[in-house]
């Protein structure tokens, strides 16, 4: 009995040191950003000047396949961080961005959505949990506070401090976010890589906060206009008519069902990945188009493809017919009107 109780004794105490051994092998991350596998190329011989022949001429030299010479100062083997660098998100409508050692910039149309950037990007930072060290409303500047970054692929977080500012560049208006401070426990960094992978994640933080901002916007704007949509007529990228709708795809494509059917068509299959849907137009009576405040359109009955387009804020409609030839214009315009009608009915 004392036996085993000894042994129970022993099993006990390695499967504990397995375990803080394996605990303490899990919080190091710094195998997600090293080189996995044979480390031999370390001992290549470098690279040497090429020896010409006597009397041989080369072509004139083309430094697009030149292989840059490494400083000896540069990370190598494990030391070398393997991450690709953060790339931008560009998810507002019109929208680009720069980014470089020094800054990232999000450049944006001077659009009347865009004119209240400063509350609106003061917004998401709370959102967010970042915190306002300091505020200018009318220089339109922010200083955060110090933000701690908690990422899965760093053993100690990293924490900075960023300057944004709001200017307007003739028709742009720029979003430049600035690097006031970076380190790593209590360490300061200056590497200009990481500056620029935080002034990214940062920039990244602060559009998809935007987008979502925008998308409830317009969602919301939609319920408080009791499901009424605008409907005007439009073109495509090769000059052919389609309807424009002005609501975002998700919107629209609920709410096709209804509004088709109101106005004579019956559906068929449909492709929410692919914005497709087949219908049968069988037209209404003439009370009916009356009763709808519209006149009768001349689009011949028949099956037609129905292509949704997602124009981010938008929506574009284009019918087609079982023959491959769109409306006419002349017939746009009047399905225009016809779901100008469809969709100002309330949803009940």
């Amino acid at each position: 009995m004392a036996t085993l109780l000894h042994k129970s004794k022993i099993m006990k105490v390695a499967g504990l040191s397995l375990v803080v051994l394996l605990a303490a092998c899990s919080s190091d991350q710094r195998y997600k950003r090293q080189v996995s596998g044979d480390e031999s190329y370390l001992e290549t011989t470098g690279l040497k000047n090429l020896a010409l022949p006597a009397g041989m001429v080369l072509p004139l030299q083309n430094g697009e396949y030149d292989i840059p010479v490494s400083k000896k100062s540069e990370p190598i083997g494990l030391a070398l961080d393997i991450r690709p660098p953060t790339q931008a998100l560009n998810l507002l409508s019109g929208s680009r961005s720069e980014n470089n050692a020094t800054n990232s910039k999000l450049l944006l149309p001077n659009a009347p959505e865009n004119s209240t950037l400063y509350e609106q990007v003061t917004a998401v930072l709370k959102d967010k949990g970042v915190v306002v060290a300091k505020g200018d409303a009318v220089q339109k500047e922010i200083m955060t506070d110090w933000i701690v970054w908690t990422r899965a692929d760093e053993n100690v977080p990293y924490q900075t401090r960023q300057r944004l500012a709001i200017t307007q560049q003739g028709n742009v208006i720029v979003l430049t976010i600035t690097n006031e401070g970076l380190r790593q426990g209590e360490s300061d960094v200056t590497d200009a890589t990481e500056v620029k992978r935080y002034n990214t994640l940062l920039l990244n933080e602060i559009v998809d906060g935007l987008n979502r901002m925008r998308n409830l916007s317009e969602n919301t704007a939609t319920s408080n206009l009791q499901g009424i949509i605008d409907v005007q007529s439009g073109s495509d990228n090769v000059g052919l008519p389609v309807i424009i709708v002005r609501a975002p795809f998700d919107v629209v494509w609920d709410r096709l069902p209804i509004a088709l059917e109101s106005v004579g068509m019956k559906m068929g299959d449909r492709t929410r990945s692919k914005g497709s849907i087949e219908v049968t137009y069988k037209g209404l009576s003439s009370a009916s188009w009356s009763s709808l405040g519209v006149d009768k359109p001349s689009v011949e009955e028949g099956d037609y493809k129905l292509q949704v387009g997602d124009l981010n804020n938008r929506s574009s409609l284009q019918f087609i017919s079982d023959n491959g030839k769109p409306l006419t214009q002349s017939q746009n315009d009047q399905m225009v009107a016809a779901m100008k009608a469809a969709f100002s009915k309330p949803v009940k």
